[in-house]
């Protein structure tokens, strides 16, 4: 059975009291395998979404920019929605159930199943699917990993895309010892490329492949590393989290972190690195999903952020174009006043596969 009134403290039927009630997320303990939570808002979401994003990241994906390209490619009138920031509207509708994360560790499973287009209106179901305690260290609050599984829909019903993060949860009880060791062999640890090409959109590549210059599918090579000299300071981070709707606490309470500093939401990293990309790649079409996501160390505001981005095998269409798998390495350069400060901190390791005409 579903806990959906989790989502609503203090309103359930019948429920009387003069004592103020305290609205905040569960603690790792006071989940439970099975708990549904379906009371995120909708979003529509808007060309005001999209140009916020813009202004943040700057990413140079042809379509979401190009009206007149994106509707020779896709057929639509509206313009697309650049796949992270249906990302990261997705992930903010999911945290009520991680409002106290640590850090989000992991992201498995992601295909974007149907393209989004501005105007149209995405709404997510958040379901706990396994639970494991880490290890109890003497010195250390208990903590536990939460799985979830995540769906998202569009209006009309279609499923826009079905995948998995693992955030880290304290214990309400510092020393708690809750036994939950649920397996994560569940989790999906790899796309098939039939999953994969399954969701690769019906789109005219040729038009995008007579209207745009430069390296296109067949001329990529397997193998080749691109080292993207410009590097992003990160900036905005509470606007990003606070406009995707995202309650973490530790992305906008310095008082909340573990690190006693604001903690830099993942996808905020995740699309400073596809916007790398972008200028290592910039005729990638979309990206059509995510074999893995692994985020190896925080990310603070004001830090400098760099990318190294490997091309993977190559998987040729019928349609003509083809998949590519990516490689996107990220590492921070830090100040001493930070906690972990240093050059090349490695906090990113995402392999992703893109469409190319």
């Amino acid at each position: 059975m579903s806990r959906e009134s989790k989502d609503a403290p203090g309103t359930e039927p019948g429920h009387e009291s003069n004592e103020p009630t305290v609205l905040s997320g569960p603690w790792f303990e006071e989940l439970e395998t099975g708990d549904l939570f379906t009371d995120a808002p909708a979003v529509t979401v808007t060309e005001g979404h999209a140009a916020l994003y813009q202004a943040i990241f700057g990413d140079r994906q042809r379509l979401p920019l190009d009206a007149h390209l994106c509707a020779r490619v896709t057929g639509s009138e509206k313009l697309l929605v650049n796949s992270g920031l249906v990302c990261n509207v997705a992930i903010g509708q999911t945290t009520y159930a991680s409002q106290r994360v640590m850090g989000n560790l992991f992201y498995r499973g992601l295909i974007f199943k149907a393209p989004v287009y501005i105007g149209d209106t995405l709404t997510t179901t958040t379901k706990v699917v396994a639970l494991r305690q880490n290890r109890i260290r003497e010195g250390r609050a208990a903590s536990g990993m939460v799985a979830l599984e995540i769906g998202v829909k569009n209006q009309r019903g279609g499923q826009v895309m079905l995948f998995w993060r693992c955030p880290m949860i304290p214990c309400k009880d510092p020393a708690a010892d809750t036994g939950r060791q649920d397996s994560f062999d569940e989790l999906p640890q790899q796309l098939t490329l039939s999953e994969v090409t399954d969701a690769v959109p019906d789109w005219g590549l040729n038009e995008f492949r007579d209207r745009v210059h430069g390296n296109h599918f067949t001329e990529l090579v397997s193998g080749s590393k691109l080292i993207v000299e410009s590097r992003d300071t990160v900036t905005s981070a509470p606007e990003l989290t606070r406009m995707t709707l995202n309650m973490a606490m530790t992305h906008l309470d310095a008082t909340r972190s573990v690190y006693g500093k604001r903690l830099v939401y993942g996808g905020h990293t995740i699309s400073i690195a596809a916007a790398q990309m972008t200028r290592a790649l910039p005729n990638i079409v979309t990206i059509v999903g995510w074999r893995s996501c692994d985020h190896s160390a925080p990310v603070f505001e004001q830090d400098l952020l760099r990318s190294e981005v490997t091309l993977g095998e190559k998987y040729a269409l019928k349609s003509g174009g083809g998949l590519v798998d990516v490689q996107i390495e990220v590492y921070a350069t830090r100040g001493s006043e930070a906690p972990e400060s240093g050059d090349d901190i490695k906090v990113l390791d995402w392999h992703l596969v893109g469409l190319f005409a």
